[in-house]
């Protein structure tokens, strides 16, 4: 059995040099309290809209943890640390997408110029997309309304009642999707596609399998992504692996817990309708474990990404990986988690000799700030992620004064 530890704390911090762990240190004691959070997610916004000189202070502390750089050459920097220790990066243009027809294909572009630059770079095999960053938001509310699951799976949407213009609109999201995708798999870059809001998630399955089904032939390219804490993703993971391998394409899933779980049960009570979030965390998790142990029986034939900051999860899905025969470097399989949280366990695995990577976004401080924000609220609110990431910081500055 392999032995696996997330305690090992020289391996786990050994990209970080003694000032990026105090610095490491200083943010997650910030995020632990709940109030300064709360402050910061009010102030921060505000300061610099009206140009307090805080700029300095965001590069130097929280953009540093979980921002690779302002630009591609910054992340370069990132990137090449990262290849020191065995971890590989899924880089994400960190910027939220904003409407309108024309910031859609600025967008495009941009992805396209991350997958040029992926694939000079042997240390990034995947890139990270939103349809939400390409696509109207409201476009994608009125196909989920009339969507029907058993068509979503065969990646069919019935474009009947879209109006005229609206399915000329769509025409033009599935063609920057595929414009992306295609120059994803003449580069070998793969592209993981976001999970949204579950209001828009059908059209997103839909267009990602019709994506799977062109590029996936003969490598894994495209990966949609699945996630758990909601009541038919188990199910909906099985689905999509036995449509792809009854017609001939490969299925490729990333795996995720969720991440709009309060936005989802508020929802659902203020229109009255069941959540299609699990009621529990431990459901979920087993959800998860089970998701994790289908994509890795190799009878299934996905390409499966586990993104996960749970060690148990982790762990046991290297285990799942022994009990099938599976070598912990299989190319079917790949671990990640995000840019400055959870190395106990990135860092841990890579040495054991896992594929894993870094979630890695980039994009200068201004743009990036919606996602520094939510990285402060979830570490505030996740039960015990603090606290587990100060323990092991600690006890790894602890262990370099020795």
């Amino acid at each position: 059995m392999n032995q696996i530890s997330f305690d090992n704390t020289k391996t786990a911090f050994a990209s970080r040099t003694d000032k990026q762990l105090k610095n490491a240190r200083f943010i997650f004691e910030s995020m632990a309290k709940y109030w300064l959070v709360k402050l910061g997610l009010w102030f921060t916004p505000i300061g610099l809209k009206i140009g307090l000189p805080i700029k300095g202070l965001i590069k130097k502390t929280i953009f540093s943890q979980f921002v690779g750089g302002e630009t591609l050459e910054k992340t370069s920097a990132t990137v090449e640390n990262l290849a020191k220790f065995n971890v590989k990066v899924i880089l994400d243009y960190g910027v939220e997408g904003k409407e309108g027809e024309a910031n859609f294909d600025h967008a495009v572009q941009e992805f396209l110029t991350v997958i040029r630059y992926a694939s000079q770079q042997p240390n990034i095999p995947f890139i990270s997309v939103k349809l939400t960053g390409f696509a109207r938001f409201g476009l994608l509310e009125k196909i989920d309304s009339f969507s029907d699951y058993e068509e979503i799976i065969k990646g069919k949407i019935p474009l009947g009642k879209l109006e005229a213009d609206e399915k000329a609109e769509w025409e033009r999201v599935v063609n920057r999707l595929f414009t992306i995708c295609q120059l994803a798999s003449q580069s070998n870059v793969g592209v993981l596609i976001d999970a949204e809001e579950s209001w828009i998630q059908d059209s997103v399955d839909a267009v990602a399998i019709q994506m799977m089904q062109r590029f996936n032939i003969e490598n894994a390219i495209v990966y949609n992504t699945a996630q758990l804490y909601r009541k038919d993703r188990l199910q909906y993971v099985k689905d999509c692996c036995g449509f792809a391998n009854k017609n001939n394409f490969i299925p490729a899933l990333k795996l995720v817990r969720g991440a709009y779980m309060e936005k989802e049960r508020k929802r659902a009570e203020e229109m009255s309708y069941p959540s299609p979030i699990n009621n529990t965390k431990p459901e979920t998790d087993d959800e998860f474990n089970a998701a994790v142990q289908f994509c890795i029986n190799p009878e299934n034939k996905i390409h499966v990404v586990i993104g996960s900051h749970n060690e148990y999860s982790n762990l046991q899905a290297t285990h799942f990986m022994e009990k099938y025969g599976l070598k912990l470097n299989d190319n079917r399989i790949h671990f990640s988690q995000l840019y400055g949280m959870s190395d106990n366990i990135t860092f841990n695995l890579a040495d054991a000799g896992c594929n894993v990577s870094k979630y890695v976004p980039f994009g200068p401080l201004k743009d990036v700030i919606p996602y520094l924000m939510r990285r402060a609220q979830e570490n505030s609110s996740v039960n015990g992620q603090t606290g587990r990431e100060l323990l092991l910081i600690r006890k790894e500055l602890k262990r370099r004064s020795i």
